[in-house]
Parts: C-alpha cells; sequence; structure tokens
C-alpha cells in the first residue's frame, strides 16, 4: 500500500510573541480551575456549592465533609492527573514520530497496559498500585515498541494507525477473553477497563502523582531534543542530537504516563490525539508554542480539560445516578471519534489507489487442486466441529440424528450443535466475500468491513435492539443491524468517495466510525441490566451460542443471492479493481456498479454479525489469503474467498467451544487472536 508520509507538524506562520504562551498558559490553567470548581460540586449525593465551600473549609457536616474529601476531590484531582498526562504523551508521541495521528491509543500503549493489569488480575496475584502501575508501564512500552517497529521509521499515517489499531484489536481480544475466563476475579474491571476517574480516596491519586510529575520532567528535560527530532533525523544528527535515543526515551517517559493513567483511571481514550491537536494551530499564533518545553504542558492543560469538560459535561446533561455509570472514557471516544473524522477529511493522500499485487497466475489444474484441498479442508472441520464439543459423537450418532431415531441426549446436543456449525460457517463466508466486494471496489487491500466500521454500525445496531427489546426475532435483529450498517456505510464511503476512495481517508474515516460505534456499544452495556450486559458481551465476542435455523435464515440467503451476483458479474469486478480509467473506456457505469457492490457487502456483513456476533479480520485476511492461492481473477477468488472464510471461523468456533471446555470462547475472540499476526504480516510486507 503506498501512503504519502505526513507533511510537518510545524507550524510555518508563527508570528513571535512574548506573552502569548503566558496568556495561553493562564488562560487554560483558569479554564481547568472553573472545570474542576464545577466538577467537585457535581455528583449523586445531595452536596451543593455552599456545603464543599464549608467542607473544604473545615466548617460542614461529618456527611457533607466525607463525599468531598474522599470522592469529588479525588475524583478532580485523578481528572487533571490522568488529562496532563495523556495530553503531555501524547504531543512528545507526535513529535518524535512526526506524525500527528500517534497517541497513546493508536500506538496501543493502552490496550497493552489494559491487557497487562487484566493478567495481573486474572491471575489472582495481588499487588500494591505502585506495582501494578509498574505492570502496566511494561504491557504498554511493549506494545508501543511493537507498534513503532511495524509502522517504520517514515511512519506514515495509515500505516501507523492500522498497526496499532491492530495490535490494539488482538490485545483487547486477549483481554475480554480473560474477562469471560475469569468473571469473579475480574468483576467490574469491563467498566474500569472503558477509562473511569472516580476515586475511593486519595490513595491512588497520591500514589501516581509523583510517578506521572517524574515522567513529565524527563519530557520537559529532553524537550530541546524533541524540538531537534520534529525538524528530522538528519537535521537532529547535525545538531549533535542522539536521535536514537532521544527517541527511546521519549517512548519510554510517554509510555510511563500513559501507564500512569491506565493504573489510576483505566484506558481513556483519544485525550492523548486530540490535546495536541488543539495546540497545533496555537502554535502558528505563538511562536513559544513551537518548543516543547513550552508545547507539552500546555497540551497537558488542554488535555486536563478536555477530561473534567467530559465529565462535567456528562453529570450536566444525565441524572446523577446515570453519571455514575457511564465510565468518562466514553465520552472522550465519542468525541474523538468525530474528531479523528474531520482529521481523515483533511488528510491528503497523494498516492491514490494502491497498485495492484504482482501475483503469479496458477494454472487451472492447480486452481482445480487448490479448490479440491479447501473444499476437503472444509468438510473435516465441518465433520470435527459437528462431533467435538462438550460431548463428543461418532458419525453414527450423527447419521441416527439425521433419521430422527438417536437418544434423547444425543438429540438434545445436536440439536444445538448443528446450527452453531451452520452459523460459523455461513457467517465465514458471508464475511470473506463481504471483504472481496469491498476491497475491489475501494482498490484497498486493508479495507474490509471491520476495519471500515461497517461491521461496528451493524453491531450497534443488533445491540441497541439486544438491549432494548431482549425478546426480539432473528429476522428483527437482521434488520436492525442492517440498518446500523447502513448508516455506517453512508457515512464511510460517503466521505471516502469525495477523495476518489483514498487509502488514507478511506480507512481513517473508517476507523472514526468503528471506535464511534464501539464507545456507543460500550454506552449501551454499562446502561443496560446486568443480564442484558452479559447477553450483549458474549454477542460482542462472535459467539455462536445458542442459535437456532431461524437465526441462519436471513445471512443464507443473502449469501446466495450475493455470491450469484458475484459469480455473474465477475468480469465487472476485475475491470473495476484495475483502475479508474480502464472500465470507463469500455463503457462501464463506475459509479453505479461501485453502490451496488458495496450495498451489498453492506448486506453480507450486517446479516453475518446478527447470525455470529462481531467477527473481525476475517473479511480481510480470506480475500488475501485466496488472492495468494489463485490469483487475481474473481471467478476464482470468490469461491476460494468464501471457503477460506467458512474454514477460519468454524475452526475458530471449533476451537473456543472446546480448548478450555467447559469454559467457551467467542469465535470473534479467536479469530482476532489468529487474524492480528496476518495482519502485521500484511503490513510488514507491504513496507518492503
Amino acid at each position: 500500500m503506498a501512503v504519502t508520509a505526513t507533511p510537518s507538524t510545524t507550524p510555518e506562520r508563527a508570528v513571535a510573541s512574548p506573552t502569548g504562551a503566558v496568556a495561553v498558559t493562564a488562560g487554560l490553567i483558569l479554564l481547568v480551575a472553573v472545570l474542576a470548581v464545577v466538577d467537585i460540586t457535581q455528583g449523586t449525593a445531595s452536596v451543593g456549592p455552599g456545603q464543599v465551600w464549608r467542607a473544604l473549609t473545615g466548617q460542614a457536616e461529618q456527611g457533607d465533609s466525607s463525599v468531598v474529601i474522599a470522592s469529588r476531590l479525588p475524583r478532580m484531582v485523578a481528572g487533571i492527573l490522568v488529562g496532563v498526562a495523556l495530553g503531555a504523551a501524547g504531543a512528545a508521541l507526535q513529535a518524535i514520530s512526526r506524525n500527528v495521528l500517534a497517541a497513546p491509543d493508536t500506538l496501543a500503549v493502552n490496550a497493552g497496559s489494559y491487557l497487562a493489569l487484566t493478567l495481573l488480575v486474572a491471575s489472582g496475584a495481588t499487588a500494591p498500585l505502585l506495582a501494578s502501575s509498574g505492570v502496566a508501564f511494561v504491557g504498554g512500552l511493549a506494545a508501543a515498541a511493537v507498534v513503532l517497529v511495524l509502522a517504520g521509521r517514515s511512519a506514515g499515517t495509515v500505516r501507523l494507525v492500522l498497526a496499532g489499531s491492530a495490535l490494539a484489536l488482538g490485545l483487547n481480544a486477549i483481554t475480554e477473553a480473560l474477562l469471560l475466563l475469569y468473571p469473579e476475579r475480574t468483576e467490574g474491571l469491563y467498566k474500569w477497563g472503558q477509562g473511569s476517574i472516580s476515586q475511593n480516596g486519595f490513595d491512588g491519586v497520591a500514589q501516581m502523582a509523583p510517578v506521572i510529575a517524574a515522567a513529565l520532567a524527563g519530557l520537559l528535560l529532553i524537550a530541546r531534543r524533541i524540538d531537534a527530532l520534529a525538524l528530522g533525523d538528519d537535521a537532529a544528527r547535525g545538531l549533535g542530537i542522539p536521535v536514537r535515543g532521544t527517541r527511546v526515551t521519549a517512548v519510554v517517559l510517554a509510555s510511563l504516563l500513559a501507564a500512569g493513567t491506565v493504573t489510576l483511571a483505566g484506558p481513556i481514550a483519544f485525550v492523548g490525539l486530540c490535546a495536541p491537536a488543539l495546540v497545533r494551530p496555537l502554535a502558528g499564533r505563538v511562536r513559544a508554542l513551537l518548543r516543547h518545553r513550552t508545547r507539552i504542558p500546555v497540551a497537558g492543560l488542554v488535555g486536563a480539560a478536555l477530561v473534567l469538560g467530559s465529565d462535567v459535561l456528562l453529570r450536566a446533561v444525565t441524572s446523577s445516578q446515570t453519571a455514575v455509570t457511564v465510565p468518562t472514557g466514553v465520552i472522550t471516544s465519542v468525541v474523538g471519534a468525530v474528531f479523528l473524522v474531520v482529521m481523515a477529511m483533511r488528510t491528503r493522500d497523494g498516492a491514490g489507489a494502491a497498485a495492484p499485487d504482482r501475483l503469479r497466475i496458477p494454472s487451472r489444474t492447480a486452481y482445480v487442486v487448490t479448490v479440491v484441498l479447501l473444499v476437503g479442508v472444509l468438510v473435516g472441520v465441518t465433520i470435527t466441529a459437528v462431533l467435538v464439543g462438550d460431548s463428543t459423537f461418532l458419525l453414527g450418532d450423527v447419521a441416527n440424528w439425521v433419521r430422527g431415531q438417536s437418544g434423547q441426549a444425543i438429540t438434545f446436543v445436536l440439536d444445538t450443535r448443528v446450527p452453531r456449525v451452520l452459523a460459523a460457517l455461513l457467517a465465514g463466508a458471508a464475511l470473506a466475500l463481504s471483504g472481496t466486494l469491498v476491497q475491489s471496489v475501494t482498490r484497498n487491500p486493508l479495507a474490509e468491513p471491520g476495519v471500515l466500521g461497517v461491521s461496528g454500525g451493524a453491531a450497534l445496531g443488533a445491540i441497541l435492539l439486544v438491549t432494548t427489546a431482549p425478546g426480539s426475532g432473528s429476522w428483527s435483529i437482521a434488520g436492525a443491524a442492517f440498518a446500523g450498517a447502513a448508516v455506517s456505510a453512508v457515512v464511510v464511503f460517503g466521505l471516502a468517495a469525495k477523495g476518489g476512495f483514498q487509502n488514507s481517508r478511506l480507512v481513517l474515516v473508517g476507523f472514526g466510525v468503528s471506535t464511534g460505534t464501539m464507545a456507543l456499544i460500550s454506552l449501551l452495556i454499562v446502561l443496560t441490566d446486568r443480564f442484558s450486559a452479559t447477553k450483549a458481551l458474549i454477542w460482542l465476542s462472535g459467539s455462536t451460542y445458542g442459535r437456532s435455523g431461524t437465526d441462519l435464515l436471513p445471512v443464507a440467503g443473502v449469501l446466495v443471492v450475493a455470491t450469484v451476483i458475484a459469480v455473474a458479474r465477475r468480469k465487472e469486478l476485475d475491470l473495476v479493481s484495475l483502475d479508474e480509467d480502464t472500465p470507463r473506456l469500455l463503457g462501464l457505469d463506475l459509479a453505479r456498479g461501485r453502490l451496488g457492490f458495496l450495498i451489498v457487502s453492506v448486506l453480507l456483513s450486517a446479516t453475518a454479525v446478527a447470525a455470529a456476533g462481531t467477527i473481525g479480520f476475517v473479511g480481510l485476511v480470506a480475500p488475501h489469503a485466496a488472492r495468494a492461492l489463485v490469483g487475481r481473477r474473481h471467478v476464482r477468488v470468490v469461491p476460494a474467498a468464501m471457503l477460506l472464510g467458512a474454514i477460519l471461523v468454524c475452526l475458530a468456533d471449533l476451537l473456543g467451544r472446546t480448548v478450555i471446555a467447559p469454559a467457551q470462547l467467542g469465535a470473534g475472540l479467536m479469530t482476532a487472536v489468529v487474524g492480528t499476526p496476518y495482519f502485521v504480516y500484511l503490513l510488514v510486507r507491504s513496507r518492503r
């Protein structure tokens, strides 16, 4: 994939203003102070401004004083600490990577820290807060290092975001698996994992404040070196700056800041991205903000304003009881998703669509042998999935079940197991075909319904129905999923079409929409009752549990129609996937053809999500593997991709049901664990 380098973040029209930095800093301090005052007057207890003031001056009653001292003040201070840490970390990471989208979220630092802490909790080990912070630091630092290595030294915007999001998806899949496997040990960890600044006393704040202060001081000490790095590696070396050492030191300190916030308040998304971005326009007018010794603390103040502002806004527009249940990170994620989409619309990608891969074209005999092998593997996996599970059967048992002559116990098990296997097969084939169509139409090898937010929209629509109307039927859920997917697709493809489906814009807009939908899903889960929340979590993990034959009808019907369309219009798909000019020279209505294929793709993704929950990476991995095996012609790619998708999801479902039996993991979690390494491989290969 060809991706242009991100433009320099250094403004060129800054005007000298000796008092400007002081004015900006003073204004931000005043804003944070106002938000802090408002924040400590909000809460579930009926403690207003008067009681708060008396509590602060030692004149309040014992109950009011306890509320203010033990709850509201620590929450406010935690909000400031978290905001300052994330804003400063984002500013440092963007400077050393020279990428405006570098942040603790996009570098998977938060996901790494969250997984490390979840592992600690799930293992049953207990550790003091500082030790927990150390564990989170190791996890976050390791994740950041992996992402930066994958992205390469000249990290382009899309590559950095994709590497970070892919790794975060894999790490989060493992985290969710641990949450499902150890529900008693990790009780409450899901809500904490969405990022909440609520505190129970000053202990956490008091222990994390020195860590954050030390890391922030370290960044300020190397601020001059970071200034030089922002000019480029060669310029920095010319000034005698140790490039590698400075970059490693900055990443370590930024990871320490992010780990401190994760330990204190959980992973709060997008503050590290938005805060430096909001400072950037100011630097165009105030020269002092070009220097990171000033920019880093100013970004920290903006981060504090964002976190406190989100908390104040949440408590102002909702009831106090609702505000308690909604993590602050959910609000910052929604705001950050919109912000990311806006930034994506301003991103330039002069390379346009990626050049087609140079793939060998296998002979017809080789193609036939490949398809026969894939069919054989599919049959083997399907038979194994039917026979193996919490109870193991023989083929004779299945034959008796088919003839209606099996015993009551075997009949009961196979009546529930066979629909699950069919759901996995159909969903895998549908997602693979959907990914094939999207990648061909957009000519983007990294496009797939999950990455582009279509699956997230489908999941949001389905979860909305599941949590508000628990007795909804399969057709209703499929309709809700399609409505959500359609809205997401209209937003993503509509915005991306403006630039001719450029790689950067399409992927970044899709990533923003995907993030926004996942934040809204988290909001629905934390606001709903415990039973519906558990059902939604299991469904989100891509589980086929409880599926019946009726649930499979929507995806089966759409898959049949879509397969017929794809095969019948295979030559049109070949032309559309080539370039912009060839289809027009041959008289093909390119816009109409694209729209038709995209509608089919959205239908496939929506019905697959309705049948088997959220399953990522299949739409990305299966088409790539199919092209590598059988070449680029869609008459070959379509059946090969569908077979591979069905095999992958059925195998993931089988492993999820059997590896840790009697406990189970969703197929979506297993495909994320398997798909992440392959996605990483694609990124590494595309860098060559």
